[in-house]
């Protein structure tokens, strides 16, 4: 199986793919694709539009999307399913919460390779805390490192079993920050032994994972640096918390990073991000973006080519069975 050179993954602007993008991704050969509501209209067209990206680069290159659920979510009713936000479902379970979330993983896994899509920007591992960002809390797992963990490998086990690649977020932790990333970059301000024990352990216990995302965040126990433009923080990643995977960058676009794009993209790579993650869909940017960013080395091929590995078709379900099951977990008949 041949791989994308550039280290890229890119959204495009619409619901049909432009030419000019087609010509753009031909040349650029991003590692991949991610996709947002502006690409989604139903799911004809969003066959047509994964169908085209894959075209356009002439290989099976991974489609990612966030679809958490609740607030986090591109594909939506009347054409897919709605769902809860993974803390008021993972309150509703109780018990069974981690049966529930690989149900939840599975029927969204089916969801999404149904549209030609087979990657998602899940599980969500950083903890829930008093002082985290609304923008955030709702789509953690918990307040327990341990329980996150858990929570978060039924997740990641549900969407490989569905045959979509999970890509486990924010290393090292985002739970703590009381900013949110799209407007301003946060500082965490919490010592190296506390980050250790509570933050960054269910990424530590989920390190297998074929792929990951990094936050943009001052972890200044650390660095000054926020943790996609630190050496230092990914490093940590590499080495303490022992994630040796496929590593994207959160999307240059949000204002907590400073400088321009093509800035934003050198220093994630030169960090030591395998991957720059744009999501806007601008042409000009985008063109910006891969030119910063360059082609994947050799070490990010390897681990690239080892996260492609983990995608296979999904195993045989019943996901009608599944779908009754998920609900009476949650007590109600549509969640």
């Amino acid at each position: 199986m041949s791989l994308g050179q550039g280290a890229t993954i890119f959204g495009c602007s619409g619901a049909d793919l432009a030419a000019d993008e087609a010509a753009f991704f031909r040349d650029a050969d991003p590692f991949g694709f991610i996709l947002f509501a502006r690409n989604v209209e139903n799911p004809d067209q969003l066959r047509r539009l994964t169908a085209a990206l894959r075209d356009a680069v002439g290989r099976d290159a991974p489609i990612l999307v966030d679809q958490e659920g609740g607030r986090v979510q591109r594909l939506r009713a009347p054409h897919w399913a709605e769902w809860l936000p993974p803390l008021e479902a993972v309150a509703r379970a109780g018990a069974n919460a981690a049966r529930m979330m690989w149900l939840r993983a599975r029927l969204i896994a089916a969801e999404l390779r149904d549209a030609g899509i087979d990657g998602n920007c899940a599980p969500c591992l950083d903890l829930a805390t008093d002082q985290t960002h609304t923008f955030l809390r709702n789509r953690c797992y918990g307040e327990a490192p341990a329980i996150v963990a858990d929570l978060g490998r039924a997740t990641a086990d549900g969407h490989l079993a569905g045959g979509v690649l999970p890509v486990m977020k924010h290393l090292p932790g985002h739970g703590r920050a009381t900013g949110d990333t799209h407007h301003d970059l946060p500082t965490v301000s919490a010592d190296a032994d506390t980050l250790q024990a509570t933050d960054f352990a269910p990424f530590r216990a989920l390190a297998d994972l074929p792929m990951a995302m990094t936050a943009h965040i001052v972890f200044s126990a650390y660095d000054s640096a926020p943790a996609t433009c630190s050496p230092q923080m990914i490093r940590l990643i590499r080495e303490d918390i022992g994630f040796h995977g496929l590593l994207m960058s959160d999307d240059l676009n949000m204002q907590a990073l400073s400088g321009t794009l093509a800035e934003r993209a050198a220093r994630a790579i030169a960090a030591g991000c395998d991957i720059a993650l744009h999501c806007k869909g601008d042409l000009a940017e985008m063109q910006q973006v891969a030119a910063a960013a360059g082609q994947m080395g050799a070490e990010a091929m390897a681990r690239a080519a080892k996260a492609l590995a983990a995608r296979h078709a999904p195993e045989p379900a019943d996901l009608v069975a599944l779908r009754a099951e998920h609900d009476a977990l949650l007590g109600a008949a549509h969640v």
